[in-house]
């Protein structure tokens, strides 16, 4: 059982930062990688930003490349979402997943075990 907690979740200016954090409970060392998906209502749940536990390496959609960040921590199941130039466009509710199986497609929602419960990122003008 895997149990994905987010936070960090508010209402910001565009243009503005915020950034999100997820906390995972299990060992570090059965996860093979961690991603950011966001959701708005009547669209699919589309892929944001992801991970992986070995190697650090780091995905993004070419929508928020450069703008956001996605960064872990070793010793603890926390993983992070810096999100800096907010635009009204990234407004949507923000969701933690957990790929346990491998090799996974980070970009596809498919590929991920467990979810959090979402937080709400709020891009006013």
């Amino acid at each position: 059982q895997v149990h994905l907690v987010e936070s960090g979740g508010g209402v910001v200016q565009a243009g503005r930062s915020l950034r999100l954090s997820c906390e995972a409970s299990g060992p570090p060392g059965s996860r093979l990688a961690m991603g950011w998906f966001r959701q708005t209502p009547g669209k699919e749940r589309e892929f944001v930003a992801a991970v992986t536990w070995s190697g650090d390496n780091t995905y993004y959609a070419d929508s928020v490349k450069g703008r956001f960040t996605i960064s872990r921590e070793n010793d603890k199941n926390v993983v992070y979402l810096q999100m800096n130039g907010l635009k009204r466009e990234d407004t949507a509710v923000y969701y933690c997943a957990v790929a346990l199986y491998g090799p996974p497609i980070l970009m596809r929602r498919q590929s991920y075990d467990y979810w959090g419960q979402g937080t709400q990122v709020t891009v006013s003008s």
